[in-house]
């Protein structure tokens, strides 16, 4: 992986961003310090810089008897969060949404190194936190709802490679994304009076920090896989319609290693998202069919403001191809696939 040198911070004092691929998280992103431009070239003012600005971060937990996700997201008009559970075995899924007019109810961390995001309404309390050990970075996730109560920790370790990056979008935008997956996430799960440790679910999780100037209008998919095979922790993460330009997010990794794959080959039924899906990358890395079994849904048409959201929870099959010429067989394997439209 031919990496770009670290930045710190994301944005320089002449308001520049770091564009590429690099070694490590990026320690503070002040996007709103950068040199952002109308599309005839002229600085942009005040409002723009403030609410052209999207941010959004996202907790994942995954095993073989409870899935559960967690996202907050600004969009400077509005500011949103989600959670929810699902029991593949039952095929019960509980799930919550709350909106916040302007974001008032939301405060997002502008680092994944060190600081805290969260979002507090009445019944609702959710913090996602990110604290650096001396380069060992652990993302944590609380939440406290009526009669519900969640609290994850996600150890990265100091030899943990990320998917760190930052690419153009459209004529004048740029965005930094920071993955995590293939990681063991503990901690209980507090439901009606009764808990689950996640240590015993056997949970791994996933990690994602964007922010940035993002297209106005835009579609994607998105994949992502966290678990074990093989005697080893494998993590994927995959995308088509976002952070294509130049450099790419999409990689896996193989305990702590990240290994870059090249473009990926969504195949679905758009009518019908509950049929099977292939996922192949060009680079022959990757060749997996994902069959869903839940979907967690989001619909919002506000105008100026609209989000068309599905993210499916299901089993990975299929194998993953290394250097070497070895594979990993993905069998039976939990994780979750993404269709999203979004116009912000």
């Amino acid at each position: 992986m031919n990496f770009q040198p670290q930045p710190s911070p994301l944005v320089n004092d002449r308001g520049q961003v770091a564009l590429g691929v690099f070694p490590d998280t990026v320690s503070l992103v002040n996007g709103r310090d950068a040199d952002y431009r109308t599309p005839m070239g002229s600085r942009a003012g005040a409002m723009a810089r403030h609410f052209h600005y999207k941010q959004f971060q996202y907790f994942g937990i995954i095993s073989d008897d409870l899935l559960a996700g967690c996202a907050l997201a600004h969009t400077a008009w509005l500011g949103m969060a989600f959670f929810y559970v699902f029991e593949p075995k039952t095929g019960t899924l509980k799930e919550y949404t709350w909106r916040s007019p302007l974001g008032r109810d939301l405060q997002m961390s502008n680092s994944p190194r060190e600081g805290r995001s969260r979002f507090q309404q009445k019944g609702v309390d959710i913090e996602l936190g990110y604290q650096d050990n001396n380069g060992a970075l652990t993302k944590t996730l609380a939440i406290a709802l009526d009669g519900l109560q969640l609290q994850a920790t996600m150890e990265e370790g100091s030899d943990y490679q990320p998917m760190s990056l930052c690419t153009r979008t459209g004529v004048n935008g740029w965005v930094y994304a920071n993955k995590v997956a293939g990681k063991t996430v503990t901690g209980t799960l507090t439901r009606a009076g009764n808990t689950q440790t996640l240590e015993a679910l056997g949970a791994c999780g996933h990690h994602d920090f964007s922010a940035g100037y993002m297209r106005r209008e835009t579609f994607w998919n998105w994949a992502c896989l966290s678990t074990e095979a093989d005697g080893k922790r494998i993590g994927l993460n995959l995308s088509c319609g976002v952070n294509e330009t130049t450099f790419s997010e999409n990689c896996l990794w193989v305990d702590d290693v990240m290994i870059p794959t090249d473009g990926v080959m969504f195949d679905y039924q758009r009518d019908d998202l509950m049929q099977p899906w292939r996922i192949r990358s060009l680079c022959g890395r990757v060749d997996l069919t994902f069959t869903p079994s839940g979907n967690h849904r989001e619909r919002l048409n506000l105008g100026l403001f609209a989000s068309n959201f599905n993210q499916l929870f299901g089993r990975f099959d299929g194998e993953l191809r290394l250097d070497d010429g070895s594979t990993i067989a993905i069998s039976n394997r939990f994780g979750f696939v993404e269709e999203q439209y979004a116009k912000w």
